[in-house]
């Protein structure tokens, strides 16, 4: 127990999914999160939930990841609340089935903004907070669709890509600024999610397509116990990693 304890950490897409198992894991190790979503009603019912077995441990906030005056105003928020920050969890995403000739511009745009733009904007605020705070962990979510050719993740996997590529252009930036903010990719095969869930059924699939024996499917909390350990101070040599969490799927 308390492994994150002191640590203050956002999470974006925390209300559901894999973002809402983060939010979990690190309040039940002695962490503060703000989680953000477009989703008010989930979000606030998880807040209410954590403080009420951790009391002062979970704040709010509706936020648009693509929209930058509110990443301002989020990270502000965020300081004046609980005194600081120093974990950064990139979660928020969205998937739109398409293939490379299926594919519109607009949702092409649009999956880019949320997850391209998204992780770009919080960095870009996460930074100086961070390094003012004694320093921490950006946690970028990236998907093994940035190394697997996936052509109806068309466009998830070109935005999932840039993530990939940003977060170690971020760790070398940081360590060469000297500025104690650590930041890794993390790479989920298929978990089971809503947002998995959906998609697999979209493509006229079924979810145990993904399970992989002995361990199955993969679970939200997998991931969280892997966000849980680059928030921690346990992986304070671990920077600029992809690290993936697919049962040896990319490898196969």
């Amino acid at each position: 127990m308390g492994r994150v304890t002191g640590k203050v950490a956002l999470i974006t897409g925390g209300a559901t999914g894999l973002g809402r198992a983060d939010a979990v894991a690190l309040v039940a190790e002695g962490a503060r999160v703000c989680i953000t979503d477009i989703n008010a009603d989930a979000g606030n019912a998880l807040a209410a939930e954590l403080n009420a077995s951790h009391p002062g441990s979970a704040l709010f906030l509706t936020q648009d990841v693509r929209d930058e005056a509110r990443w301002i105003e989020v990270i502000n928020s965020v300081r004046q609340h609980f005194g600081g920050l120093h974990v950064l969890v990139n979660n928020a995403g969205i998937v739109i089935i398409g293939t490379p000739e299926s594919t519109t511009l607009e949702q092409f745009r649009l999956q880019q903004a949320v997850m391209t733009e998204g992780v770009f904007l919080g960095c870009k605020y996460a930074i100086p907070v961070i390094k003012d705070s004694g320093g921490g962990s950006i946690i970028n979510m990236s998907s093994v669709a940035s190394h697997l050719g996936y052509p109806v993740f068309y466009a998830y996997g070109a935005a999932k890509g840039a993530v990939r590529s940003m977060t170690k252009a971020i760790a070398v930036h940081c360590q060469m600024q000297k500025a104690n903010v650590r930041c890794n990719s993390v790479h989920a095969g298929a978990m089971h999610t809503h947002m998995v869930e959906a998609a697999t059924k979209e493509l006229g699939m079924e979810m145990s397509v993904y399970d992989q024996t002995p361990s199955g499917l993969g679970k939200p909390e997998d991931v969280a116990n892997l966000v849980l350990f680059l928030a921690s101070d346990e992986s304070r040599f671990i920077n600029g990693a992809e690290l993936l969490i697919d049962n040896a799927l990319v490898v196969q």
